[in-house]
């Protein structure tokens, strides 16, 4: 029996309020903003399965051209649940990770710029990493990780 091979992960989509809003704190992290544009039509439906809808989406992709997320704000139909206040140990996609360089600088910078709020606090696991879950921009938990020893 034949096996698909797995090529790469395109992307991580991720629905907000505003595209306007959320955009720069995704910059402020180091994403870089690839795209934007309104996707809608019939083949949309058809791949969604939402026949009439009508979504503006921005690609962000990190800085070694690797890794994207693709912010998706419905202008129709509208959102009809929201995940973004889920506890860590909830069921399904719960958040995206990001290693920086330096962790409190960054969590620092988007607390004051973004109004970024630490969910537990930063800690050192095993001298090898800083961790930290924040809740950024429209509540979304984002993951950051420093690698220490790495400078």
């Amino acid at each position: 029996m034949a096996q698909n091979k797995l090529l790469r992960m395109d992307n991580v989509s991720i629905v907000v309020k505003s595209l306007d809003d959320t955009i720069p704190f995704f910059e402020e992290i180091g994403l870089k903003l690839e795209m934007r544009a309104t996707i809608e039509g019939e083949w949309a439906g058809r791949v969604t399965g939402i026949v009439s809808q009508c979504v503006e989406i921005a690609m962000m992709v990190t800085p070694d051209g690797h890794s994207k997320i693709e912010l998706s704000q419905f202008l129709s139909p509208p959102t009809v649940a929201d995940h973004r206040t889920a506890p860590v140990n909830s069921l399904g996609y719960l958040r995206v990770m990001f290693t920086v360089e330096d962790i409190d600088e960054l969590v620092s910078r988007l607390i004051k710029q973004h109004g970024a709020k630490l969910v537990g606090e930063v800690v050192n696991y095993e001298n090898m990493y800083k961790l930290c879950y924040i809740r950024g921009t429209e509540g979304l938990l984002i993951g950051l990780a420093e690698e220490l020893g790495k400078k």
